[in-house]
């Protein structure tokens, strides 16, 4: 009879390995803290070569309003497809970039846990794909 992964690995070691390694990286997750700095006077790109020039949201916006007008008038205008799509991707590029993740203040024990949790119950789950058979 195959085990998990069509292996002769063990059914057990997989369920293990499964609870242990969703339960550590849920503690992981649940640890970092997520905070962003995006607002429309917020600096999404600057140029620290030409004197600390910086394009915030809101210069952003400029672009993609004049793109939209265009679109409107004309929906076949290329000018305005490429004005509309390049500033919601600088701007959606603007957001990922100012987002900031840290982790929460934990004592010694808490990351101890979590990482045991998580690369144990990785190996676990893995050697359980593997073949138990001896040659």
């Amino acid at each position: 009879m195959n085990g998990a992964g069509g292996s002769s690995g063990g059914v057990g070691n997989f369920f293990i390995g499964l609870i242990m390694m969703c339960g550590g990286f849920y503690m992981l997750l649940n640890a970092i803290t997520v905070t962003s700095s995006f607002g429309f006077g917020s600096r999404l790109y600057s140029f620290n070569n030409f004197g600390g020039i910086g394009i915030t949201s809101g210069m952003v916006m400029i672009p993609f309003i004049f793109g939209i007008g265009l679109i409107f008038y004309n929906a076949r205008n290329i000018l305005g497809w490429i004005l509309s799509i390049g500033s919601l991707t600088a701007l959606i590029f603007g957001v990922i970039a100012s987002v900031r993740f840290s982790m929460r203040t934990m004592t010694s024990f808490d990351l101890i846990v979590i990482l045991v949790l998580s690369v144990g119950g990785l190996g676990l789950f893995l050697r359980s794909l593997k073949s138990n058979k001896v040659d």
